[in-house]
């Protein structure tokens, strides 16, 4: 299909639908400026991007100037989230004419590949980009992106540890092979990235958070230990983290039961449970729910135990419901 036929099958579409103009009694100025917020904020609101993107392309791309070229992007990314290929072919082939042997315009033929599913395809267009530019970091992470599509989570490992031998400070990419780990029942190396997220994010209590369930996850008095404090810090950090709280509830009240542990530590841990457990009683309480359904809730939370040795700390506990 020529772009002029593209162009006339989305007219005829467009017209006969209200615009995003009159619907909302906004000008062109506006729904650029909107644009640019979406971009901004990186927003993926990806419907809204095409309703708003396509009218700005269709009606007005003359006076976008300059701001016309980064919208066709930005439209054509939106496009492919919402299956509309037709104007994400049109978007491309108007940033191809304008930046022919574009490294980002490839890319962006790439990204049409995979929404195809012509996986293969893609990865050879990010080869050829690589061999022109080894430094280009968006090339490698779709590759990376592409193996997970696949279901090839040891591939997107491999070239997950390859790019952060290049680009060590890639926050985003630590997180990302933290996750791989996990899918892959790999807790000491998940537990090693997040480690190099802390130590960069000492602030970040999600990270923190992250790292409790997965010392959690991996059992032993120490590893247990390790949760508990680190379920704490991120408290520490974002005392509305209720998924900490929970943590630190079960991993406090594991400790407190296990037969490995001190007198003094299954002593403490217990007073931690049941701190936690008044904190979460209490967030019950102030978001509306009645005591019956904090019971239920903790009770719930027991049955996940399933075992006998935890009822000392659930009876220190019951008192502050």
């Amino acid at each position: 299909m020529t772009a002029g036929a593209v162009t006339a099958l989305r007219h005829g579409a467009a017209a006969k639908m209200a615009k995003v103009s009159e619907m909302y009694d906004v000008t062109w100025e506006d729904m650029r400026d909107k644009m640019r917020k979406w971009r901004e904020e990186n927003y993926r609101n990806s419907e809204q991007i095409v309703d708003v993107g396509e009218e700005l392309i269709n009606e007005y791309a003359s006076k976008l100037g300059d701001d016309i070229w980064i919208i066709y992007e930005q439209v054509m990314i939106a496009a492919l989230d919402c299956s509309r290929d037709d104007l994400a072919l049109f978007c491309l082939q108007e940033l191809r004419r304008q930046f022919p042997g574009s490294h980002r315009v490839k890319r962006l033929t790439g990204m049409r590949f995979e929404a195809m599913e012509r996986y293969d395809d893609a990865i050879q267009l990010y080869d050829r980009i690589l061999q022109e530019d080894s430094t280009n970091t968006a090339a490698r992470k779709r590759k990376i992106a592409i193996r997970k599509a696949q279901g090839k989570n040891l591939e997107a490992i491999r070239e997950l540890n390859e790019y952060l031998e290049q680009f060590v400070g890639d926050q985003e990419a630590w997180h990302e092979l933290a996750e791989l780990y996990i899918n892959e029942h790999d807790y000491a190396k998940a537990a090693f990235c997040l480690e190099e997220l802390m130590m960069t994010n000492p602030h970040n209590h999600l990270y923190c958070q992250q790292y409790a369930e997965v010392k959690y996850t991996q059992g032993g008095l120490e590893n247990l230990e390790l949760s508990r404090k680190y379920f704490a810090q991120a408290l520490k950090l974002n005392n509305r983290n209720m998924r900490a709280l929970f943590g630190l509830y079960m991993s406090a009240s594991h400790i407190a039961s296990n037969p490995k542990a001190s007198a003094k530590m299954k002593k403490d841990n217990m007073k931690y449970a049941s701190w936690a457990a008044n904190q979460i009683n209490r967030a019950y309480q102030f978001a509306g729910r009645s005591k019956k359904e904090t019971k239920y809730s903790l009770k719930a939370v027991e049955d996940m135990f399933g075992d006998s040795a935890n009822h000392s700390v659930l009876a220190w506990h019951r008192d502050l419901i």
